[in-house]
């Protein structure tokens, strides 16, 4: 375990600092959660200022003095940072590489030079969930629907046919998948094993994908039939490029940092030895600050040099990667806040107790919660960093295995029926033409059936592990 782990533990182990009941601290925390979620939805505020506000607000009807929930907030959003701002900004380098050296549009060219008729929505989750492994949600949608308009057009597919699979690709890597955001901080919040998580995590995202796109996309099909919009095809990135890096050089480089991370989780199950000289390589090479770091480095020759990139070029390249996810590392950091004061306020014991007096599992309680702020906020990131402060109680005493698993069923109950008041689904309706009724029948149910196959295979992964 880290040094920073143990530092967030001991943090998380600390006296409470209320002593109100269990009745005042839940009506606390529906108190603090409403002002966040009316803050976002009502007056349309940043989820960075709406988070801040609600910790205050939460610990005061918490009965706390200001000045401890101002410490606790400050303490989490500081050691969310700490844990995974640098892992945030690396996939954001690693990202926008990516993208603008032409890397992505290989992938896409390749794949879609050698499928057609059947096989088409298949390699459009092979596309999509590739790419989306160092792509932040939004920049993959941006970066894969011309793609899809493209194709659609071209091959005279239906639109939902080739395009659920693409989105259904990308969601489920940013919910369930790091270097993402989300399970990232739940990662963090629950003290749970980075490599598992993402062994397990791709265990449960390959039929999750399957189910929610391919097989799902027959239907949406025949649902919402509709052609592809002239005015949203936009030009591709690398256009305007000579030469761009192959195809296996690129997927190479995109998948180095989850090799490492996945290796480092092998030896530490087989070996299980501190002392090893294997291990301990392992240990430092698959930590994913040096895997995410190394794979930036690897691509900044494979890719951006690839693609003829001189020195100044691959410096405003990563200089432009950062500016975006400012936004990002604050609300980030405001959501560890939030699960600080949380679990301060002692909302942890609270949890603990209403989990036993309930008898609901752990996983499906960790994963009712996200839906609930899910449903409330629109923010998947919001949902899986306020659930994992909530059920973070729960993971003492897991075996790595439930941990890993714990964080899964937050990040499946974070991606539940996206709705109006999400940014991404107004994404999808204005890039791909549709009417709000008719992105609710596709998107919105795409994202239900993903949270709720996910939810499925973890609870049957937990009866197995």
């Amino acid at each position: 375990m880290t040094s920073l782990s143990v530092e967030i533990l001991a943090a998380d182990a600390a006296e409470p600092i209320t002593s109100a009941g269990n009745a005042q601290l839940g009506i606390a925390v529906l108190a603090g959660i409403a002002v966040i979620v009316l803050l976002i939805t009502k007056f349309k505020l940043h989820a960075f200022l709406a988070l801040t506000i609600g910790s205050l607000a939460l610990g005061a009807f918490a009965g706390a003095p200001l000045a401890d929930t101002i410490k606790s907030f400050t303490t989490g959003l500081g050691a969310t940072v700490a844990g995974v701002g640098v892992l945030i900004a690396l996939g954001a380098i690693l990202g926008k590489l990516l993208a603008d050296s032409g890397g992505a549009d290989q992938i896409v060219d390749t794949i879609l030079a050698r499928a057609s008729g059947r096989a088409m929505p298949w390699a459009m989750v092979l596309i999509a969930s590739v790419i989306g492994l160092p792509l932040f949600f939004e920049v993959g949608i941006v970066l894969l629907i011309p793609v899809v308009l493209l194709v659609a057009k071209r091959g005279n597919y239906s639109l939902m046919r080739i395009g659920i699979p693409a989105l259904a690709g990308l969601s489920v890597m940013h919910g369930l998948i790091p270097p993402h955001p989300g399970p990232l901080v739940a990662i963090d919040a629950v003290g749970a094993n980075l490599g598992v998580t993402l062994a397990l995590g791709l265990v449960v995202a390959v039929p999750t994908v399957i189910i929610a796109g391919p097989v799902f996309s027959r239907y949406a099909a025949r649902w919402v039939d509709i052609p592809a919009p002239e005015k949203m095809i936009p030009t591709r990135p690398s256009e305007d490029l000579e030469k761009r890096p192959g195809f296996g050089v690129t997927v190479a480089t995109i998948l180095l940092p989850v090799v490492l991370m996945l290796v480092k989780a092998l030896v530490d199950i087989v070996v299980d030895d501190p002392d090893n000289g294997l291990q301990k390589v392992t240990d430092v090479i698959g930590s994913p600050l040096i895997a995410l770091l190394a794979a930036v480095i690897v691509a900044l020759f494979t890719l951006g040099r690839a693609a003829g990139f001189t020195k100044d070029r691959l410096s405003s390249t990563v200089e432009k990667s950062l500016a975006p996810i400012a936004g990002i590392l604050l609300i980030v950091g405001a959501g560890g806040g939030f699960k600080q004061t949380l679990i301060d306020i002692g909302v942890g014991q609270m949890i603990l107790d209403f989990s036993e007096n309930w008898s609901i599992p752990a996983l499906l309680l960790a994963w009712l919660i996200a839906v609930a702020i899910r449903l409330a906020t629109g923010s998947a990131t919001v949902a899986t960093i306020s659930a994992a402060g909530l059920v973070a109680p729960l993971a003492e005493g897991m075996s790595t295995s439930h941990t890993a698993l714990l964080v899964l069923a937050i990040g499946a109950g974070s991606l539940f029926f996206s709705h109006v008041n999400d940014a991404g689904f107004w994404l999808v309706k204005e890039y791909f033409g549709m009417s709000v009724g008719q992105t609710i029948k596709t998107w919105s149910v795409m994202e239900t059936i993903i949270s709720v196959v996910g939810i499925v295979f973890v609870l049957l992964l937990s009866l197995v592990l």
